[in-house]
């Protein structure tokens, strides 16, 4: 009885305001939480710097679970909110825009985004409250509270994220950090190989020139954000994890060579002052 009320309920509402996403929210909070952050933080991408939009046409036709976003990252939320943002514009029909924000009155809420424990928790109330809205939350196996450990990898993080692909889209930053060309990290590979998703590719660039680290804070007005979605794609499931990686770097242009130096170079200098 109990299961027949809990799909009749599910066919009338619309709003959500019975159903619950996989891991227990509820869906029309989830619609409420992503509204009010979007309206207060839609002019920072529309009048305080300028976001251009390339390649939304590529998710139009996207199905409605299934599909994980690779990006690189920049900052802790301000990348996260624009996707936000992006998505919500989409699903009302808007191409490569967010300059009308009427999408938030009806938000997307069947997305999710993967982000470290530490952060959701130790960056203050709203990103607690953001966590809420969508976030996948998993304990990073090579960094804590911004320094390298090692520590046992979080078996449960495909389980979570496979259940936030099995409702909806799921962003997910590879290579696990804000710094540019750092390698992507080996559960991206795995991930993909489990799951076998959809894979949208996904290259930012001007949220780490317009935000503080957190992505909360203004940093410098008048900045051109970028946002360029590639075209979805299927992995052949006989590549191995390494040969998944390579792929990703490449097609999140994370692979040049100077790049990649350059990463090495800072993170042994990293290394060097913390031993003095």
């Amino acid at each position: 009885m109990k299961s027949i009320l809990r799909k009749f309920l599910e066919m009338v509402d619309v709003f959500g305001f019975f159903e619950r996403d996989p891991f227990g929210n509820l869906v029309f909070t989830k619609r409420v939480l992503i509204g009010t952050l979007g309206s207060l933080t839609w002019a920072r991408y529309m009048w305080t710097n300028k976001t251009v939009i390339k390649g939304t046409e590529h998710l139009e036709k996207l199905p409605e679970s299934g599909v994980l976003f690779l990006s690189n990252h920049q900052t802790y939320f301000a990348d996260v909110i624009c996707f936000y943002h992006i998505f919500c514009s989409v699903k009302w029909g808007f191409r490569n825009w967010i300059g009308l924000p009427i999408y938030l009155l009806a938000p997307r809420a069947r997305m999710y985004y993967v982000a470290a424990s530490e952060t959701m928790k130790d960056s203050g109330l709203v990103p607690r409250i953001f966590a809420q809205a969508g976030g996948i939350t998993i304990n990073r196996s090579w960094r804590a509270k911004g320094h390298d450990v090692k520590r046992e990898v979080d078996k449960s993080a495909g389980d979570k994220i496979g259940k936030g692909l099995s409702d909806g889209w799921v962003v997910s930053f590879p290579q696990g950090t804000t710094s540019p060309y750092a390698p992507v990290r080996k559960g991206t590979g795995h991930l993909i190989k489990e799951h076998q998703p959809i894979v949208v590719p996904v290259v930012i660039n001007g949220f780490r020139r317009a935000f503080d680290k957190k992505g909360l804070l203004l940093k410098k007005r008048g900045t051109t954000l970028s946002v360029t979605f590639k075209e979805p794609m299927r992995f052949d499931p006989s590549l191995s994890v390494e040969e998944i990686i390579t792929h990703v770097e490449a097609f999140l242009e994370q692979d040049y060579p100077e790049g990649k130096q350059w990463y090495v170079k800072k993170q042994a200098e990293k290394t060097e002052s913390s031993g003095t």
